[in-house]
């Protein structure tokens, strides 16, 4: 999708700078690693130690994984600030880059637990110095071009994301069939490659952009925040100690953990957002541009609760209770879950290409809408997992066509919110805290990641009759949460000014 119309010449003209392909074929294989190291590990960890897995249970399976997918995108926050203040975004994406290859290597080692959760700590830390400084990247290449092309463009990238996505989700479940830990050593090799390509192509075709920390640039501006960050810590001490004394979680076990990471999360990122509001040295516009930001992110965070568990519940449904012959052949569980990123390489040009033509004629989508319509599309998915649950209940197996269909809604429903909340982040963002924004963006996504992974430890094979409410409780929140962006439309987008 790099023929990109222009409003005024109607013509269609190859414009996309060179330097999004490098950046597309580096996030492409972190992704390969990611996602197909994903694809198995929630299995991996529920398998019997008899079978060489883990012989964790399924409640404390789904706690780890959402530990661990929320800490991949937490430390995203951190990222943005050693790139804004210390590295530049160039250096942080290969620095994480690194650091994600060690993990997957030190993964792919036989041995105990503590091995096994010493490479995802390793995977965690790599990817919050990378995942969302390699978007700012790409907003930076877009920095003067209109809400169009650089909506463009990011669907471009997201397209790559997929792309690995797909080829990780299928060839890393297909080595694990014979053994573990090939599976995650080809996750290894998969960031190695993207390593390569950044290393030899970047300097050329990406020239300046990201070398400098953001904040040696621009004038620092506001009061010290040291006072307002050790009473949030003090606040979450003292909050987490009340409901551990009273019961309210226990976090001597991995679901209390999970909770006390999430009151965590929301405490932080509300805290966060009030000092950069009120003690951040922004303009008025600035302030409401923020404030959309945070109201993204809440948006984000639902959305990625209920789009996660395909890894999670659905990756579980897809093991215990789907039928996956194809002519004798029984397809690995966690292939099933590369569907999502067939889809998105099909469908992500012609989504890209139709927010292009709509603005070519001045129908723009504003993002509210965008949000609300993703919202629904994830609703009308698990609305699929419910009936398919049903069937499991009645003591049969699901077909597979009830997963491809909820990937399918679910899929389109990602490409109507995440390149979109990509963009409109790095547009909205003052440009002192783009690094931190971006890395808040992709807190919403841990946020959601947790939730999705103590839902996918609600999921007991044992009582399938409850199985049709956990989804239809994910259907509610969503509908519910779609009509609100769609009600509150016309307020965002006047607090977004001239951003589209």
């Amino acid at each position: 999708m790099s023929d990109i119309i222009n409003p005024q010449e109607g013509k269609i003209k190859f414009s996309h700078p060179k330097g999004l392909y490098v950046l597309f074929a580096s996030e492409m294989w972190e992704r390969f690693s990611y996602y197909g190291m994903r694809a198995i590990l929630i299995l991996f960890m529920t398998t019997d130690m008899a079978a060489e897995g883990l012989g964790l249970t399924t409640e404390t399976a789904g706690a780890v994984y959402g530990l661990y997918t929320a800490s991949v995108y937490l430390m995203t926050l951190p990222g943005g600030w050693l790139a804004d203040n210390i590295f530049g975004q160039r250096k942080a994406v290969f620095y994480g880059g690194v650091l994600i290859m060690i993990g997957h290597l030190v993964l792919a080692i036989p041995g105990s637990p503590a091995i096994f959760f010493t490479g995802l700590g390793f995977v965690a830390l790599g990817t919050g110095l990378l995942k969302g400084n390699i978007s700012t990247l790409v907003g930076e290449l877009y920095e003067n071009e209109d809400g169009a092309k650089r909506d463009a463009g990011f669907s471009i990238f997201y397209m790559g994301i997929n792309l690995g996505s797909f080829f990780g989700q299928i060839f890393v479940p297909l080595l694990a069939e014979y053994n573990w830990h090939l599976g995650f050593g080809l996750a290894a090799i998969g960031m190695f490659f993207g390593l390569v390509a950044y290393r030899v192509f970047a300097p050329k075709y990406l020239e300046n952009i990201g070398m400098e920390p953001k904040v040696k640039s621009v004038p620092k501006t506001g009061k010290s925040n040291m006072s307002i960050t050790y009473g949030i810590i003090a606040f979450i001490i003292t909050l987490i100690f009340i409901l551990q004394y009273f019961n309210y979680i226990d976090v001597t076990t991995a679901t209390g953990i999970a909770e006390a990471l999430g009151i965590i999360i929301v405490t932080i990122t509300m805290g966060y957002f009030a000092n950069i509001l009120f003690n951040g040295g922004l303009s008025l516009l600035d302030k409401k541009k923020v404030f959309v930001i945070f109201i993204l992110f809440v948006g984000i965070a639902i959305f990625w609760s209920g789009f996660e568990q395909a890894a999670s519940s659905l990756n579980l449904f897809t093991r215990d209770f789907t039928d996956r012959f194809i002519w004798g052949w029984e397809m690995p569980a966690g292939m099933l879950q590369s569907f999502n990123s067939g889809f998105i390489i099909i469908f992500a040009p012609i989504v890209g290409a139709l927010w292009v033509r709509l603005a070519a004629r001045n129908i723009n989508v504003r993002t509210p809408i965008k949000f609300a319509i993703g919202l629904i599309l994830l609703a009308l998915g698990f609305w699929v997992m419910v009936e398919a649950a049903r069937v499991a209940a009645s003591g049969a197996k699901a077909g597979m066509f009830a997963l491809i269909l909820t990937y399918f809604l679910h899929s389109i429903g990602e490409l109507t919110i995440s390149p979109v909340g990509l963009s409109a982040t790095s547009k909205l963002s003052p440009k002192k805290y783009l690094g931190q924004m971006m890395g808040i963006w992709f807190v919403g996504a841990a946020l959601g990641n947790l939730i999705a992974g103590l839902i996918g430890g609600n999921f007991d094979p044992e009582n399938v009759l409850e199985m049709p409410n956990i989804f239809l409780n994910v259907v509610w929140v969503s509908v519910g949460a779609g009509l609100i962006f769609f009600a509150a439309s016309p307020f965002i987008k006047k607090w977004m000014g001239d951003v589209t």
